[in-house]
């Protein structure tokens, strides 16, 4: 916010009215180390004490009123819990009654019959008089008496600070104190003037001191409006520089050919005719590799848009140019499966496919190894296995990285390592992410979406059932059973206790037997509490055909693949997530027959519980439902978008403020088309406070 020598910088023990003991619980309880951080702990609302009403003005649909009047009786009234300390203030127009319930004798000490009052606070109307309990009330003096010349700003605190008197109040006049030492020099100007003008935003000095006091509310919007841009547009920039000095300057492999393995596969094995998005992603990616920069892209797709076909033929365009590729997945079962289908695939071709897990056999693994390192293994897929320093290739030339959200920075960071240069990085998601989203928290990737099906993929059929109904849901899921289909029972996780989670699943499965029988039907179950290869055993056993029925928690969201599972019963469908359920309902439809996904509840349901049912039951669309997941939940709940730390803006939401994101980010875009390092006169204040922000700005080949 400021330059280094600035008052801003000062220890919050140094501002008046603050000393030791309070900067203590200040930094413990709100972080405030510094002016500058009291100066960003920004008021939650302001209460408008600009104007004084007469009395006889008070109605029914005001908030709060202000009033200036005399004092003309007071007394307590009833006793014990009853009592109450009623007053009476008169003006010319009419009389306005004051009740408190509470601090009766220290009220009754300070007010005097007779005196004059100005007096604030929400009014209410008993037998059609207006009354307001718990008033703010002031002795009326020719400073107060035409009400302050700004809003009052109210902020948050804690417990223990209004334990030590700092108050939402003192708070607001400890911010009093500290902006009369504030100068313009301390905020200066940091946006280019030409968009500070097209836009027509006040200045940023302007905008702190009236985001804190302004003198009116249509002054306060300005500001906002002002400093959510500045937020966003300052996200936007970082994100696309980091981006654009990718393009620019990193070295990156270069695959300039399409060679044999590429068009064989292509033009003899290919098991469908490619959808269009599966082709345009394809293209972008040749693009991408040919360019002699590293790519880095963001590929997402719904589930079952055929991800894993394009990620082959990226793998089969890196071997044709003498690269080696890996594919890492989140778990052991994932990984097999990939393994599985990429090896069919090419089992007509002479290409050497591996895997490699945390269970591959000693033997087998050193084989494995020992193959990567002489190159003559184009193509391993894995888990995080593959990170191990163990593993070395002889040339990798691309990772790519399946659901994202499972695996941290650091990881992908090492998968980077793996090869001499640094290998093309593609990362796959079924997690559809909003667009709002793909902007902020995946902004320096170049992201490509999927939103096609391939042919012969019927859409999931989605209802939502009723407790009582569950005897009719329960002989629907026999007559799939009988035309030789599988089934999924899915159990939230309720609490935060495993104990209670298990519990409830036990409770489940025990139902379900009762309605399906053995020998006539084999249930697998599945949860948390088991020893990983219990899982995979019983994940295994459903997968192959061997038991009808699946009862699980979410562990199956991510991963099994089981194109003869038909019908998915998800138990207490309220307490999912909109994505959660989107990701468990692409568990099925995964062959070419009929497939249903019944959500069942009792019939008490939160608005939002009925929200996220409706959206589920209307459409398959997994982006309209992320767009929808975002609105009801916001971004800090879904899964995977904090690692990037673009998300943490103090006053933006990515929610409520899409249009002045939309805005911040075509801004940003013309910016560096006309001077991609900000290096002209009217770009240098933004590149001085970009460099300035230490930790946040990856772009030092630009400095």
């Amino acid at each position: 916010m400021q330059g280094n020598n600035s008052i801003l910088q000062s220890p919050i023990e140094y501002l008046k009215g603050v000393g030791p003991l309070r900067a203590d619980l200040l930094k413990k309880e709100l972080h405030i180390f510094t002016f500058a951080d009291l100066l960003e702990h920004f008021p939650y609302r302001h209460l408008d004490k600009t104007k004084v009403d007469a009395i006889a003005a008070i109605s029914f649909d005001q908030d709060f009123v202000q009033v200036r009047g005399r004092l003309i009786d007071i007394e307590v009234i009833g006793a014990s819990r009853g009592k109450r300390l009623v007053a009476h203030v008169k003006d010319a127009t009419g009389v306005l009654e004051l009740v408190w319930f509470q601090g009766i004798q220290w009220v009754q000490k300070r007010l005097n019959i007779g005196s004059d009052y100005l007096v604030f606070g929400k009014p209410s109307f008993f037998m059609s008089k207006p009354q307001i309990t718990h008033p703010e009330i002031d002795v009326l003096t020719p400073e107060n008496a035409e009400g302050k010349n700004v809003l009052e700003p109210i902020y948050s605190t804690t417990e223990k600070l209004k334990a030590k008197g700092l108050n939402g109040r003192t708070i607001g006049k400890l911010t009093a104190a500290l902006l009369p030492q504030v100068h313009e020099k301390d905020i200066p100007e940091i946006l280019p003037d030409a968009i500070v003008q097209k836009l027509k935003l006040p200045h940023r000095y302007k905008a702190y001191l009236h985001l804190h006091f302004p003198p009116d509310a249509e002054a306060y919007e300005a500001a906002l409006k002002r400093l959510k841009f500045e937020e966003l547009f300052l996200a936007q920039v970082r994100m696309a520089l980091i981006k654009s000095n990718r393009h620019r300057f990193s070295k990156g492999i270069v695959f300039d050919k399409v060679g044999d393995l590429f068009n064989e596969f292509y033009n003899k094995h290919l098991p469908f005719q490619l959808t269009g998005a599966q082709k345009r992603v394809i293209k972008e990616i040749r693009q991408d590799t040919a360019r002699g920069h590293q790519m880095n892209r963001l590929l997402q797709g719904d589930v079952g848009s055929g991800k894993t076909m394009v990620a082959l033929l990226t793998m089969l365009l890196a071997a044709d140019n003498g690269y080696q590729s890996c594919l890492m997945a989140p778990t052991e079962i994932l990984a097999q499966q990939h393994y599985n289908s990429i090896s069919k695939l090419l089992q007509p071709m002479d290409v050497n496919v591996g895997l490699l897990t945390g269970s591959t056999p000693k033997k087998e693994r050193d084989v494995l190894l020992k193959a990567l390192t002489e190159g003559s293994m184009p193509i391993i897929i894995g888990t995080h296995a593959l990170i191990e320093d163990k593993v070395q290739f002889k040339n990798l030339g691309l990772s790519i990285v399946d659901e994202q959200h499972r695996f941290g920075v650091a990881q992908r960071a090492e998968l980077k390592l793996k090869g001499d240069m640094q290998p093309h990085i593609l990362v796959m998601t079924a997690t559809p992410i909003p667009r709002t989203m793909a902007m902020t928290a995946y902004g320096d990737l170049d992201y490509s979406v999927m939103d096609e099906l391939p042919p012969g993929r019927k859409p999931v059929t989605t209802v939502h059932r009723l407790e009582h109904a569950r005897p009719a849901v329960m002989d629907f899921v026999k007559q799939e059973i009988a035309k030789g289909r599988q089934a999924y029972f899915i159990y939230p996780l309720i609490e935060e206790s495993d104990k209670l989670d298990f519990e409830n699943l036990m409770k489940g499965y025990e139902e379900v037997k009762a309605f399906f029988p053995e020998p006539q039907y084999y249930i697998s179950m599945v949860h948390g509490r088991q020893k990983p290869e219990v899982k995979e055993t019983n994940m295994m056993r459903f997968k192959t055909g061997d038991t009808q029925i699946m009862v699980s928690t979410t562990v199956i969201e991510v991963g099994v693949d089981v194109p003869n599972a038909s019908v998915m019963v998800i138990e207490s469908a309220q307490r999912f997530g909109l994505s959660q359920l989107h990701q468990l309902r692409g568990r099925v439809g995964r062959g070419s027959e009929q497939s249903f996904c019944i959500l069942l509840t009792g019939k008490k349901l939160t608005q939002d519980g009925r929200e996220r049912l409706k959206i589920m039951t209307a459409t398959n669309d997994g982006f309209l439902i992320a767009e929808k997941d975002l609105e009801l939940r916001g971004p800090g709940d879904i899964e995977g978008t904090r690692q990037s730390g673009m998300m943490d803006f103090k006053l933006a939401s990515i929610v409520k403020d899409k249009d002045i994101l939309v805005t911040a980010a075509h801004l940003c875009y013309e910016l560096l088309d006309a001077d991609p390092d900000l290096s002209s006169a009217e770009n240098l204040r933004l590149k001085k406070h970009l460099l300035s922000q230490k930790g946040k700005t990856e772009w030092s080949k630009v400095a």
